[in-house]
């Protein structure tokens, strides 16, 4: 099968294609024949050299993907040959075929196309896990999240609005901020040109946000303090910024704030799998209503994984990026 690997660390131009034969699954274990792979940052960190796989995680690229399955392996009873689901993988996804363990697997709702469902696992795993999961958030809450337009912005917004919150998010243009009024969020700002503590602080009446989601980190942590209402949690899940920072705890003390954060890719099957049924119960039944879908900025051939890759790093997208095999 074909397959995309980082040959060193650099930009788009390190992604090489190789052969390799086709896996064969394992205990509990599927195999996909993949039609569809979401591009993701932890994918871009990968690239350039400074997020190697965990142990036993193969070295082509990618954690998402949607196609059918082709065969299974011993005790693997979830699915059938020919079905077809979307999963949360370790790595493996751009390539021909995939493994998956078939706890960390959806089946593709109704009416989704492969390419929407290539651009589900990933995101949304990470969304539920960290805004619902570790941060709380309840309805009538408020939610602040950094980069309303990537790919988990736009999916926190629409999360979010289902089960209730109001929604704040900055992105760094007038065209990204109306895509993200455009997708339920109540107040969108433009990064640029606006200080997102104040604007928070205007439209909560002076409260604050109960739960802030941040990908940035850097000089945003302070901020994000400020920003937050007295009992406010903050998630971080990424540093598009330094995570290293000097902060006044004070803050912290005084607002009885949370600060948390999380990594996905780490974490045990067993601990994906409860995820997964997490979102089997609460949340695929909305994306099948349409209440919630991926919001697909654009798709690319495997063969063009460089210029896919070039489209993340330009910053220029909104929603996700999807490679079609």
């Amino acid at each position: 099968m074909r397959a995309v690997i980082a040959q060193g660390g650099g930009g788009p131009e390190v992604l090489t294609f190789v052969d390799r034969p086709v896996p064969e699954p394992g205990p509990g274990e599927i195999l996909v024949r993949v039609a569809a792979a979401g591009i993701n940052r932890p994918d871009v960190i990968q690239r350039e050299g400074n997020y190697p796989p965990p142990p036993g995680a193969p070295d082509v690229l990618g954690l998402e993907i949607a196609g059918t399955v082709v065969a299974r392996g011993a005790g693997a009873q979830r699915w059938r040959e020919g079905d077809a689901v979307m999963a949360l993988v370790p790595g493996g996804g751009y390539a021909e075929y995939c493994l998956a363990h078939e706890d960390n697997t959806l089946a593709v709702p109704t009416g989704l196309s492969m390419v929407e469902a290539g651009a589900i696992p990933e995101t949304y795993f990470t969304v539920w896990t960290n805004v619902f999961d570790r941060g709380r958030l309840a309805a009538g809450e408020t939610l602040l999240v950094h980069g309303g337009s990537s790919g988990i912005g736009t999916t926190a917004i629409q999360l979010a609005k289902a089960f209730g919150a109001r929604v704040i998010v900055t992105a760094g243009s007038d065209e990204k901020c109306a895509r993200c009024l455009d997708l339920g969020a109540d107040r969108a700002v433009n990064y640029r040109e606006e200080d997102f503590v104040a604007a928070v602080k205007a439209f909560t009446d002076g409260r604050g946000a109960d739960l802030i989601l941040d990908m940035v980190g850097g000089d945003y942590i302070p901020r994000n303090y400020e920003a937050a209402a007295v009992d406010g949690r903050i998630v971080q899940i990424a540093f598009l910024k330094s995570p290293k920072v000097e902060v006044d705890f004070r803050r912290l003390m005084m607002k009885r704030l949370t600060h948390t954060g999380s990594t996905l890719r780490p974490r045990t099957v067993a601990q994906k799998a409860e995820i997964a049924a997490a979102l089997a119960r609460e949340v695929v039944p909305l994306i099948a209503q349409g209440r919630c879908r991926p919001v697909i900025d654009s798709t690319f051939a495997l063969a063009e994984v460089r210029a896919a890759h070039a489209r993340m790093d330009s910053s220029a997208h909104v929603g996700k990026i999807v490679l079609t095999i």
